[in-house]
């Protein structure tokens, strides 16, 4: 680590703490040649796997339109914004522990429709019905057939 004040290459740790619920490391240093202090915060960088969309073209993820499409089918519904954010935060653990540079739209689609369906079935159908493009009335019936049927969690 460069020193902030001299530019000196050498610099030693004096203190390391965690922080940040443990999802940071605070370290104090030391530079060894003009004996300034100064503090450093580490955190892991994790990069999201690149998203590949149906026609094949490929895309950074982004938590944003994630979010959107949550936000979208859970319009007027009662889920807190932290439980939103607490199933973002899962689908992103999800992909992130997959270890794949990229990951097919699909899979993020399918991932969300297990989190809304655990948050807010009307939620879920709402999703399903424009992720799956349902045509007519029909396939509303199966999937709320589907719904029902399947044994709580």
């Amino acid at each position: 680590m460069h020193c902030p004040f001299c530019q000196a290459d050498d610099t030693k740790v004096i203190d390391s703490r965690l922080v940040a619920e443990g999802g940071q490391v605070r370290r104090r240093r030391e530079c060894l040649s003009c004996h300034e202090r100064f503090t450093t915060y580490e955190i892991a960088e994790l990069l999201l796997p690149r998203v590949i969309k149906g026609d094949g073209s490929r895309e950074p993820f982004d938590e944003e339109k994630l979010r959107a499409g949550f936000l979208r089918a859970l319009e007027k519904r009662p889920v807190s914004s932290e439980d939103i954010e607490r199933a973002i935060n899962r689908i992103k653990h999800v992909l992130q522990a997959t270890g794949e540079r990229e990951v097919a739209a699909r899979i993020i689609g399918e991932a969300v429709m297990e989190q809304l369906r655990d948050l807010d079935e009307v939620a879920y159908v709402r999703f399903a019905s424009v992720y799956r493009r349902f045509k007519d009335l029909n396939e509303f019936r199966e999937e709320i057939d589907r719904l029902e049927s399947e044994p709580e969690a």
